[in-house]
């Protein structure tokens, strides 16, 4: 068998949120992501510990307060923290301004000397941040267009924070509601999703810009769940788990819909899965696959995910056969319901090959058609996704893995003969 990176195996759709959210007046608490004391780290909960008069820094009691203003240098920042908003929105704005340099860096070569394309500057006037570009712009379809898509991640966030004021304000539909929600977190432009460090740049300012909301408003746990996704895509996997579980038991608590219980569930298991609780995640994906079926049916996007991603970690347990199975059924669907462009159409093109190529057992024809279906899936990524989206490069690894795989099967065989 052949044997590939630990890149691969993290290439699962998590889903975004929509503008359907159940909560309304029972959100409560849902702003809370800073669930453990500030002295000594011990577990919060969403609801208990003490807090400081303030600026509302979270303890687990009257001891740690006092040792953090002591000795901890929380009577430096406690005026800093009250006059950013509060605990919660003091650290969201400091893990934005980390992000985003992050984020820069990881771009500075792709986008130097260029200008971003909603503000024109090289360097954002206010925040005085660089470039970034993390979509699909950039030279595809055969179209060099080196400067495309390049932007700041402060005018992509205000861009979408605008959009969707908007949409509120004026009380449109639920579907134009959703299209302006995705600027949160896909491009303007070319229309695909962000990816990388950039993608968890604009996770943390989606949840910086609606941290401070009320209770009840509607966009804290669609921010919450966009957080959520940054933080995976930048491979910060333990931080993206304590938000999913924190979601996941608010949605329980308050008795939320089947539809927005799967969609936690789906991304839990993602990273359940990166951390290597493997069984754990093939088991609740094996449950959100079956749950879709029965809510969305066969041929729904959001079933044609849960089956990509069941595939992949039936894949990463070596039931080959499963997998092989399941996609089978998947992907024809797919195709003629999505179209044979659409990320998830090739998503699931890319689960299917990996799980004829990856297994010992496979035939002759099984590694001649997983070849096929790559080195055509290499050629669609690179034109529709771009050549640095994660699905262009791991199709691109895959199709050199199986290929190696035909090739030394080949001249086995021919040796016998």
């Amino acid at each position: 068998m052949a044997v590939e990176s630990k890149c691969h195996f993290k290439l699962v759709t998590r889903t975004k949120p929509s503008y359907s959210c159940p909560l309304k007046s029972k959100c409560h608490n849902m702003t809370l992501l800073l669930t453990q004391c500030a002295a000594c780290a011990a577990p919060l909960g969403l609801t208990s510990g003490k807090k400081c008069g303030r600026c509302s820094t979270r303890y687990c009691g009257a001891e740690c307060q006092v040792q953090h203003w002591k000795e901890g240098g929380h009577d430096k920042i406690c005026k800093k923290i009250k006059k950013a908003g509060g605990a919660e929105q003091y650290h969201a704005n400091k893990k934005y301004a980390e992000a985003v340099s992050v984020a820069v860096e990881k771009c500075a070569e792709d986008t130097k000397g260029q200008t971003c394309y909603i503000c024109m500057e090289a360097v954002h006037r206010r925040t005085g941040e660089g470039l970034v570009r993390g979509c699909a712009c950039g030279d595809r379809d055969g179209v060099a267009s080196g400067t495309t898509g390049v932007a700041h991640v402060s005018c992509l966030a205000e861009q979408a924070k605008i959009l969707v004021a908007e949409a509120a304000d004026n009380n449109l539909s639920e579907k134009v509601l959703n299209e302006r929600w995705a600027r949160w977190y896909s491009c303007g432009l070319c229309e695909q999703k962000f990816h990388g460090v950039v993608k968890c740049a604009l996770g943390w300012a989606c949840w910086k810009t609606y941290v401070g909301q009320p209770d009840g408003d509607e966009t804290l746990g669609m921010a919450m769940t966009q957080l959520a996704n940054g933080l995976y895509a930048a491979e910060s996997y333990e931080d993206s788990l304590s938000v999913d579980e924190a979601r996941l038991s608010m949605l329980r608590r308050i008795g939320a819909s089947e539809e927005h219980l799967l969609t936690v569930q789906n991304n839990l298991a993602g990273t359940y899965n990166e951390l290597g609780r493997l069984e754990e995640a093939v088991r609740l994906r094996q449950d959100v696959y079956s749950g879709r079926l029965k809510l969305n049916g066969e041929e729904h996007e959001e079933t044609h995910r849960a089956a990509n991603n069941y595939a992949l970690s039936l894949v990463t347990l070596e039931r080959y056969q499963e997998a092989k199975t399941l996609m089978r059924r998947t992907v024809p669907a797919a195709r003629r319901v999505l179209g044979e462009s659409h990320e998830m159409t090739l998503r699931t093109r890319w689960a299917y090959a990996r799980a004829l190529y990856m297994n010992n057992g496979a035939t002759l024809d099984d590694l001649r058609e997983a070849v096929t279906t790559l080195e055509d899936l290499e050629r669609t990524t690179r034109r529709v996704l771009g050549e640095t989206h994660p699905l262009t490069v791991n199709t691109e690894e895959s199709m050199r893995y199986s290929q190696a795989a035909l090739r030394a099967r080949e001249t086995h065989r021919r040796a016998s003969a």
